[in-house]
């Protein structure tokens, strides 16, 4: 008989399968499976990685049941069971109830065992918003989000210095619930969504009061059968809302005419790189400045050149950010003070170094075609970069990323992975390509071509699966590489 989820006192004592435990520290499965200790519940965490792989993430869950026994003598702490390298069938009848990392398709035979036998799956994300007092901000799109997300977040702090930023973001909502339930005065909520979060709160009838989908394009086609499905894995952050909650889509791409016909809410605001047209209210670009078109007026905010993240692509973002800061109650001052005062996220074209005239840039996020693109537009000057990329495959054509590899890269240099085959028959001839199998083989490749003036650019373009933990991993071993080479030059 699966848990009765109308109260979080009904956990103590709970038998719970937590279904994946990732490495992230502050993660879904890690955030999930503290947050169920503390609360009583008596838990199996099952992951198909062994104990070697996960040791971080086992001696952090360990770790903190030591603490919760200390610092809950009212309660009974449970010891956490910890079923590694495979999974039991018995952790998904015989419980419960069943919490699933973003991690795990829906489409798993144990998520689906567990359904078969009437016990409810959850994510970290659906419990948030069972319980969360406050309204939610979310942020969802193939690009943009987490940058989008964080701007959101610095904005929302100028008026609320305890502002949650969460999700995707590689921090779990539910390491703040607690704290959240016993403030008296609303705290703002942001939280990043990925299209695996997002089926987590599909029928749930909750959704947030402002979301934005920052744009769409191919990508996790190794998890969704086709665009469309990934596509309306997407919409969910619209399908729970109500009629009074408040839709943000981006105006400049024609599938989003589509979505709009199909959100529930009455209130839809845009936001695009010109101005908008007759009967769209939002958020657009005029020149250099940023405006608003709200209730048949127009309010200029902000100009290009107050936004600290360059890129067009961040200005899209800083127009996404700005239009639901402002439904949010933010100040166009307060706007204006988020925009010059954020300097964007690790990891997304990240200027790392500059080594005797070379830059060094860690896009280790870009982890689609589109994304390498745009990396390539910002950095290329007709043939200055020279491009790490590469991973494992998520099923993406990258034909529109070999004509502008052509055009801007001296060299490429490709990661093992499943998807090197597909990357290097699109590059073809159009620049010449090493094959590594570590990072610091990568950046060591790069040496006997670069110059003074060409940019080294870390921008995948694939998932990170294989060599890496993850992709923060990728770029973390990336930046320690650049700053190994760096020292070794400045010994010389």
């Amino acid at each position: 008989m699966s848990l009765d989820l109308a109260s979080i006192e009904n956990f103590q004592d709970a038998m719970v399968t937590v279904m994946g435990l990732g490495r992230f520290k502050q993660g879904s499965g890690v955030g999930a499976a503290k947050w169920l200790m503390r609360h009583g519940a008596q838990i199996v965490i099952t992951d198909l990685k062994s104990e070697t792989e996960l040791k971080e993430s086992v001696d952090e869950i360990t770790k903190w049941y030591s603490e919760y026994k200390k610092n809950y003598p009212d309660r009974q702490i449970y010891q956490p069971i910890f079923v590694l390298g495979e999974h039991h069938e018995d952790d998904f009848t015989n419980v419960d109830l069943v919490m699933q990392n973003p991690g795990v398709p829906r489409e798993s035979e144990f998520v689906l065992l567990a359904k078969e036998h009437g016990i409810h799956v959850e994510s970290d994300i659906s419990l948030f918003f069972r319980y969360c007092p406050f309204p939610i901000y979310s942020v969802t799109g193939t690009r943009g989000k987490s940058t989008t997300t964080a701007l959101l977040g610095e904005m929302l702090r100028t008026i609320h210095p305890k502002t949650v930023i969460a999700g995707n973001i590689t921090r779990s909502p539910l390491e703040d619930l607690d704290w959240l339930l016993e403030e008296k005065t609303p705290v703002p909520i942001v939280l990043e969504l990925s299209s695996w979060l997002l089926e987590s709160i599909e029928g749930l009838g909750i959704g947030p009061q402002i979301a934005i989908l920052t744009n769409a394009y191919k990508d996790h086609l190794d998890r969704y059968p086709s665009f469309e499905a990934y596509l309306h894995a997407k919409e969910v952050i619209f399908q729970e809302q109500k009629e009074d909650q408040i839709a943000i889509l981006n105006a400049d791409l024609e599938l989003m005419e589509g979505i709009a016909g199909r959100v529930p809410s009455k209130r839809i605001h845009w936001f695009s790189a010109q101005p908008l047209v007759a009967g769209k209210t939002g958020t657009f670009l005029e020149a250099d400045r940023l405006k608003r078109n709200l209730e048949g007026a127009i309010a200029e905010f902000a100009n290009v050149s107050d936004i600290t993240i360059t890129g067009e692509h961040n200005v899209m973002n800083a127009l996404a950010a700005s239009l639901a800061a402002h439904f949010a109650g933010v100040s166009d001052e307060q706007i204006l003070q988020g925009l010059k005062s954020f300097a964007g996220l690790p990891g997304r074209q990240q200027i790392v170094a500059e080594i005797e005239g070379v830059l060094y840039v860690n896009d280790t996020t870009g982890t689609s075609p589109e994304g390498v693109i745009a990396a390539l537009k910002r950095f290329g000057n007709g043939g200055n970069i020279v491009l790490i990329a590469g991973g494992s495959s998520k099923g993406l054509a990258f034909d529109e990323l070999a004509e502008v590899i052509r055009k801007e890269c001296k060299s490429v240099v490709l990661f093992e992975g499943t998807a090197f085959e597909d990357m290097a028959k699109a590059i073809g001839d159009g620049a010449p390509m090493v094959r590594v199998d570590s990072m610091q083989k990568a950046v060591h490749a790069v040496q006997g071509v670069v110059k003074l003036g060409d940019v080294v650019l870390l921008s995948p373009g694939t998932s990170s699966f294989g060599i890496f933990k993850n992709e923060f991993d990728r770029g973390d071993q990336f930046n320690a590489a650049v700053e190994a080479l760096k020292k070794e030059k400045e010994a010389v």
